[in-house]
């Protein structure tokens, strides 16, 4: 948790071999550590993770997104959204500082502080459904479908929608002006290269279930990655721009982190540990979910610290995805107001606000959503 603010990727690696050291030889770690490299799901998996954040440097680069903006012509609470949203579909380094300048330039007449809120609420929103985000590894982790996932955490998107418009948008009114007139064909291009990527997966995983999955995530994300340079017009002098500001080893060095610490985890005897502790399934799930989400600022970390502890403790195999959703959805709670959540950390400095008058907006959506998140816990089956 304290080496994640600073570097996600090396404090999983240094956590799963501090993990190991209490319970297994430098051999059998090395073995550990050899046999997550030598899995070529998670190796495919972290080499797709690493492309889709150029994807979204290549949109920023060549414009393609101001594109998409500058032709859509609704009511301004509703741009508001859906600008934020649409920038948080690809994992971008300081990715709200990408869609804050577009909040505050169409947010006239809304204060500094809910401009923040906003920018932080719906730019994180369709991470809950949207399969390339903190989903994608996650899920694997758990051993459990992607688009399976997705339906059970639809309710919660919705809910959290229907919150955020009411919370932060309801009482916003107006258009967004913009100097020419919108061209709707023009934001064909743009929201083709986001989309085209999970059509792409979804529909040869299905047709072809018997290879491995994160073949056809290579190929999905490569063929966006490809287009959004063919529409960009971007040279290969800038694509070397674009790798050098994206980072996309960070991302890729993430996923082999998350798994290589669940790797050790369940190979340690720390499992054995945590199988002798009496804690509530709804405890775990919900409650050490959100703190974790609120004390780490991230997802996915909190997600790979759980997910082992819950197989060990309860002696199963594999997550349903009831209890993943809810376990997903509370820490994604947390992870939303952390001060710790880069996002929320670059949102404050852009919009010149503090946090206690940003999270003042958020605090009541968000305790909405965790009491029904606990309520649903109590009546399924974990």
């Amino acid at each position: 948790m304290i080496l994640s603010r600073k570097n996600f990727w090396l404090a999983l690696m240094i956590s799963a071999i501090l993990l190991g050291s209490f319970s297994m030889s430098p051999f059998e770690i090395f073995g550990e550590i050899v046999n997550t490299l030598e899995d070529y799901s998670i190796l495919l998996l972290a080499l797709s993770v690493g492309i889709i954040p150029l994807i979204g440097g290549a949109l920023e680069f060549s414009g393609l997104i101001d594109i998409l903006i500058r032709n859509l012509r609704i009511k301004q609470n509703f741009f508001l959204a859906f600008s934020s949203a649409l920038m948080g579909m690809l994992p971008m380094p300081g990715g709200a500082l990408l869609s804050a300048p577009v909040i505050k330039k169409a947010g006239v007449g809304v204060s500094h502080d809910r401009q923040a809120a906003i920018n932080i609420w719906f730019r994180h929103l369709l991470l809950l459904v949207y399969p390339f985000g903190a989903l994608l590894p996650t899920t694997k982790m758990a051993g459990i479908n992607v688009y399976e996932q997705i339906v059970y955490l639809i309710p919660s998107f919705f809910l959290l929608l229907l919150l955020g418009y009411l919370f932060l948008l309801k009482d916003i009114k107006g258009r967004i002006q913009t100097a020419s007139s919108p061209q709707p064909k023009k934001i064909l291009v743009p929201l083709g290269i986001i989309i085209i990527a999970p059509l792409i997966h979804v529909t040869f995983i299905t047709l072809d279930p018997h290879r491995l999955p994160e073949f056809y995530l290579v190929c999905a994300v490569a063929a966006s990655f490809l287009l959004s340079l063919y529409f960009g017009h971007i040279s290969l002098h800038n694509i070397k721009k674009i790798i050098l500001k994206m980072k996309p080893w960070k991302y890729s060095l993430i996923i082999i982190g998350m798994f290589l610490f669940l790797n050790i985890f369940k190979t340690s005897d720390t499992p054995g540990v945590f199988e002798a502790l009496n804690v509530p399934k709804i405890f775990l799930l919900v409650v050490i979910g959100f703190f974790l989400g609120f004390a780490t600022g991230r997802v996915q970390l909190p997600v790979s610290i759980l997910l082992p502890v819950y197989l060990a403790k309860y002696g199963v195999t594999f997550m349903t995805p009831v209890s993943f959703g809810i376990m997903f959805f509370s820490v994604y709670l947390g992870y939303l107001i952390s001060p710790v959540h880069p996002c929320v950390a670059v949102s404050l400095t852009y919009f010149h606000t503090s946090l206690k008058n940003t999270v003042k907006h958020m605090i009541p959506p968000v305790a909405i959503g965790l009491i029904a998140v606990f309520l649903i816990a109590l009546f399924v089956t974990l």
